[in-house]
């Protein structure tokens, strides 16, 4: 990448934290901000993520406080919930429309796109960013069986990043490993941006 190219990198936060769940590794979301601002010219890091709104204590309110705090634009809304066909209850967070309607907006002020996502969904996406100029990365994996990423989504990006060559610049050491706290413990932000998302895509 030139030193001056304009990034943005846009994550959908459930299907990276899938993608890194199935590869046994955890993202420092720290130490991932600094990977792409050594790159180029860091414009926007953008992070969708569904919230469950009526639970005492949510699993992914740490890591969105944090993110909010350290450089990241989060974008959240809250989760629906349905009983399905079955009778089973359901939790819904989809994020994809918010993800392209920014993407759009902002592919006429950057190079470079950076997709932290395998949802095939976002094949059509990539393809009306690329008509416009801009150069479009996705960033998931096919380590693993089943891939993680959608092969109509793969041939469409200009380059396919697997992020298990990104896990030593952007995995956290295991070392540091810090268990969920068990209840809330406010809303100050937390000292790290390492902690997992809970899964609310319907998809996952």
């Amino acid at each position: 990448m030139a030193d001056q190219e304009r990034i943005a990198l846009f994550i959908d936060g459930a299907n990276l934290y899938a993608t890194a769940k199935s590869l046994s590794f955890d993202i420092d979301y720290k130490r991932l901000l600094k990977e792409f601002q050594s790159r180029g010219k860091l414009i926007r890091a953008f992070y969708y993520t569904a919230l469950v709104e009526d639970q005492e204590y949510s699993s992914i309110r740490p890591l969105v406080d944090w993110l909010d705090y350290n450089g990241y634009a989060v974008v959240t809304k809250p989760t629906k919930e349905f009983v399905d066909s079955l009778g089973r209850r359901k939790v819904k967070g989809n994020m994809d429309i918010e993800l392209a309607v920014d993407a759009m907006e902002m592919a006429d002020h950057i190079d470079h796109l950076v997709l932290f996502s395998g949802d095939g969904d976002f094949r059509s996406l990539v393809e009306a960013v690329q008509r416009k100029g801009v150069r479009v990365s996705v960033v998931s994996t096919n380590a693993t069986q089943p891939s993680m990423v959608a092969d109509e989504l793969r041939r469409q990006a200009d380059e396919f990043i697997d992020i298990v060559h990104l896990a030593q610049k952007i995995g956290r050491d295991p070392g540091e490993r810090v268990d969920h706290p068990q209840k809330a413990q406010g809303r100050r932000p937390v000292p790290a941006g390492n902690f997992d998302p809970a899964l609310t895509d319907d998809r996952l």
